[in-house]
């Protein structure tokens, strides 16, 4: 990935041409329109994962049905950033009950492995591939716990399409295929990977028909015996013999007593509007604590892509990933401060450290009374709507494949601390810190806006700048997507990593050279960057005309359809 590094001697020329090309509506950061349906709508990063989910909803099945039908078709059609090996997290609006509920379906480490294993064996991080990094995989019982929940159709008609797709083959898209041949590049060196992923010798090329017939006989078993056909029966008996060969050390018995947990959102509101986010150990509250920072400032005065208000997000999202970097962590653990996190006075007190003129080289985290990816976005008839999010992280997981069933286990255990006294410290039986975060929107007691944003520490940055680009610049759904977008690297980090530079910000093409100029004369650091911006899918219930917007933005390969 080549980076161009800004400085006050020589900036690079930015284009002034907007992301979108000019169209006839005015809107031009938006490469298309909205997706207008009245009786179902669906938003995948693979088309035809999003066909798949509308052809359950037109079956008679519920927004969690189809959504949990597109996730598993995903974990065939996208292996570069889900599947079953990998954690999920949803929030579902319940037409019924009129409410929001939290699903985390995340897992926890081995607990045969303990932090005196890294320190005996000189760890200084906990490794990004291999046996070490592998912590349980959450989303089968993730789909389980959802369809029990609120589900109207049985998991075996859900999970045929996948099976179907697996045993018959689908073509691959073009941006999968781009991160599929650089994910095979450092895996195949791992058992198992090259005989399932790299068909021939090679990873799929773009329109390629891929087949996965070990994962059809996976999900097939796990169709016809429910999920302890996978936690407690074949699946989990494969896994833990494999990682007993590869020298790990998650177990049958880790698999075995694996629970989701049904958890309340968090939400704060910015100018009238709630937005609510999952709790950690996720990292969904950061977006909370930037728009409560950002709430302070005439954020609409600014502008679009101007320099201060660049300068003040991403100074917000300083102030927030410190706090991010020291309490972040599983709640089973620690007593997080999250209330204080997320409250309008501390947002205030964090405000008050910025300064207008000049960008930060670190900021101090909150002193507190006493802690790749894919998105899809389904709605129905009946008014449901299920914002979910799953993956095997880095990409494609670990590199370890179990012989014969079709998937990577995660590597999500990388993300602990090794450092004694840290809250995301490495204990057994814990939840690591983790990125991928569902997003919700609601007005006035009702719902309005189920979306997400794919990308690793992007992931909150995205949602502060959907929830402004929507509020604050009047975008419509589509061009909230496909806006440049800001990225800050460098910040702290929950594995302990500090920062003490002030980061790198990345800007897409699109930010002008007046703006660029200004932001190095405050003392950003900038540098230009072509991907590593996110996956956006989104979907906006219209009350007045009863019919869903959908969106899908140019970056991946998704589709949002309705009908």
């Amino acid at each position: 990935m080549k980076t161009i590094l800004f400085t006050s001697i020589a900036i690079f020329l930015f284009s002034s041409i907007t992301y979108g090309q000019d169209r006839i509506t005015g809107l031009n950061l938006a490469t298309r329109s909205e997706v207008i349906a009245q009786h179902g709508m669906a938003c995948t990063s693979q088309p035809l994962a999003t066909q798949v989910a509308l052809d359950i909803l037109k079956s008679g099945g519920n927004a969690i049905d189809a959504a949990i039908a597109a996730n598993a078709t995903l974990g065939l059609m996208e292996p570069t950033g889900n599947g079953m090996g990998g954690d999920l997290f949803a929030i579902v609006w319940d037409s019924k009950t009129k409410k929001l509920y939290g699903l985390n379906a995340s897992g926890r480490s081995p607990k045969s492995l303990s932090l005196e294993y890294f320190k005996r064996n000189n760890y200084k991080k906990i490794p990004s591939h291999g046996p070490l990094p592998v912590s349980v995989p959450g989303a089968v019982d993730g789909w389980f716990e959802l369809n029990t929940k609120f589900g109207s159709m049985p998991m075996n008609e859900i999970l045929q399409p996948a099976i179907d797709y697996a045993r018959d083959g689908f073509p691959v898209s073009e941006l999968i295929s781009y991160y599929w041949r650089g994910g095979a590049r450092g895996l195949q060196k791992y058992p198992n990977f090259k005989e399932i992923f790299m068909p021939d010798g090679h990873a799929p090329a773009k329109g390629e028909v891929f087949k996965n017939p070990y994962l059809a006989s996976t999900l097939k078993k796990i169709a016809e015996g429910g999920r302890d056909v996978f936690y407690k029966g074949e699946v989990a008996r494969t896994i833990d013999s494999f990682m007993k060969e590869q020298e790990g050390f998650l177990s049958y018995e880790d698999l075995a007593t694996h629970t989701s947990e049904w958890v309340e959102p968090l939400s704060v509101n910015y100018r009238g509007f709630d937005v609510w986010e999952l709790p950690p150990n996720g990292q969904g509250t950061a977006a909370l604590q930037m728009l409560n920072i950002l709430e302070g400032f005439d954020i609409k005065s600014m502008g679009f892509g101007s320099a201060e208000y660049i300068h003040y997000f991403v100074e917000a999202k300083k102030l927030a990933f410190e706090d991010r970097a020291k309490y972040y962590s599983d709640p089973a653990f620690n007593e997080l401060p999250i209330e204080q996190l997320t409250s309008k006075d501390y947002a205030t007190e964090r405000r008050a450290l910025i300064n207008p003129a000049r960008a930060a080289r670190s900021y101090p985290a909150g002193e507190l009374e006493q802690g790749n990816t894919i998105y899809l976005t389904v709605a129905d008839q009946w008014g449901n709507m299920i914002s979910l999010i799953q993956s095997n992280y880095r990409g494609m997981g670990s590199g370890m494949v179990p012989p014969g069933l079709g998937f990577i286990l995660q590597d999500r255990g990388e993300l602990f601390s090794l450092e004694e006294g840290h809250m995301n410290v490495f204990e057994p039986g814990k939840r690591p810190f983790h990125t991928i975060i569902p997003a919700f929107i609601t007005k006035d007691g009702k719902p309005y806006i189920s979306f997400g944003l794919m990308g690793g520490a992007m992931q909150p940055q995205g949602h502060t700048q959907i929830v402004v680009n929507i509020i604050d610049f009047g975008m419509n759904l589509q061009e909230a997507g496909d806006a440049p977008r800001i990225q800050h690297g460098g910040s702290s980090q929950p594995t302990g990593e500090v920062m003490t530079n002030g980061g790198i910000v990345y800007l897409e093409s699109g930010i002008d050279y007046d703006t660029i100029r200004n932001l190095v004369r405050r003392g950003h650091k900038i540098q230009w960057n072509v991907g590593g911006y996110g996956g956006y899918q989104a979907i906006m219930w219209d009350d007045k005309n009863k019919v869903y917007f959908g969106a899908s933005e140019s970056r991946k390969d998704g589709q949002a359809g309705g009908y």
